[in-house]
């Protein structure tokens, strides 16, 4: 049994990026529940984000399956928040989650994915 590994330096880079990414957004997602900032749900969710890195960086597809569930989800939450009441668009933060997704949806990702993540 291969050991866990927290990053995989040998994915593309837009795998890597993706985990970066989803790392950081568990991380803080953390920093500001413990803070009292966020709310639950937004941040279970980018938690759960956290989670499906490590099963993209282990090279499993239920991790690859997970963070593109929850960062789709988050990208729609933001939206509908921001937009239909009245939250107000955070534009840094939506940029971010818009390039998650296209991140963990590019060609090269999905490619590598299906012919390497079991």
């Amino acid at each position: 049994m291969l050991p866990k590994r927290w990053f995989d330096p040998s994915q593309p880079q837009t795998l890597q990026i993706a985990i970066i990414l989803e790392y950081l957004n568990a991380g803080l997602a953390i920093l500001f529940l413990l803070l009292g900032i966020e709310a639950i749900i937004p941040a279970l969710l980018l938690v759960a984000e956290g989670v499906g890195a490590t099963g993209v960086a282990n090279e499993n597809r239920w991790g690859y399956n997970l963070s593109i569930g929850t960062s789709a989800a988050y990208l729609a939450l933001t939206l509908t928040l921001g937009l239909f009441f009245g939250g107000g668009l955070n534009i840094l933060g939506l940029i971010l989650s818009i390039a998650l997704v296209a991140l963990l949806l590019h060609p090269m990702s999905r490619s590598y994915q299906q012919v390497y993540f079991h």
